[in-house]
């Protein structure tokens, strides 16, 4: 991407409503614009920076990066793999999981927003267990569901509840 069409727009913006100032705002436009130029620059990578981020988190897994190549920057996207492999998984507490009863309906994906430092500390957790931040969050999420007791439709949402005095 070439970033000098947009440096000599805003150079040529700057020249045009310094002409409305006369002479020494003209002659002051014209004295800012060489340091200016590094500074545009740097502002515009940051935004391209950031749109790049925003993009990211709406089509995770896939991803897209600004990359500098001889001072000038590209994007580049990568698409998510057509049908991610699942780690074997096993939740806290259990010797094996009951893969067939997770897989019959096939996979699903799911856009999942976090703090940073929480997925931070799940990334870490993750790569010490040797697994995916997938396969990780899989297995947390088995593992929840293991250790809950079921619903059923005679017991009310919020459990039991006992009120009373103790004495």
């Amino acid at each position: 991407m070439d970033l000098n069409r947009y440096v000599d727009s805003l150079r040529e913006s700057l020249a045009v409503a310094a002409r409305a100032g006369g002479d020494d705002a003209e002659e002051l436009a014209a004295r800012l614009t060489a340091p200016l130029d590094s500074a545009l620059r740097l502002v515009l990578l940051e935004a391209l920076s950031a749109a790049a981020d925003e993009i990211t988190r709406e089509i995770a897994p896939g991803t897209v990066e600004v990359r500098l190549r001889g001072g000038e920057p590209e994007f580049v996207a990568t698409r998510p793999p057509a049908e991610e492999e699942f780690e074997d998984v096993i939740p806290v507490g259990a010797t094996e999981l009951d893969v067939r009863g997770i897989e019959d309906g096939g996979t699903a994906r799911l856009n999942l927003r976090l703090p940073e430092t929480l997925k931070q500390r799940i990334e870490e957790t993750a790569g010490a267990e040797g697994l995916s931040l997938n396969a990780w969050l899989v297995r947390a999420a088995t593992a929840a569901l293991h250790s809950r007791p079921r619903l059923s439709a005679s017991r009310p949402v919020g459990g039991d509840r006992y009120t009373g005095w103790v004495s």
